[in-house]
């Protein structure tokens, strides 16, 4: 019997920019996420990756980063 397997997805890449300093908030000043979102990356799925995504494009919104 033959199994087919799906192809693996790839890593959703890290926002890292290099930039590395949480603002008082709990921010990174460079890439917008929380200590907390750094520290879990490396063990997030993709979806959960995609979601942090999305609320790092709303705090650079926020911040006047993104128009």
């Amino acid at each position: 019997m033959t199994t087919t397997l799906k192809p693996r997805e790839k890593p959703v890449k890290s926002p890292c920019i290099s930039l590395c300093a949480l603002d008082i908030n709990d921010i990174c000043m460079g890439c917008q996420r929380t200590g907390d979102e750094i520290s879990r990356w490396g063990t997030m799925t993709n979806q959960q990756r995609r979601e942090v995504l999305e609320l790092v494009e709303q705090r650079a919104r926020q911040q006047g980063l993104l128009k």
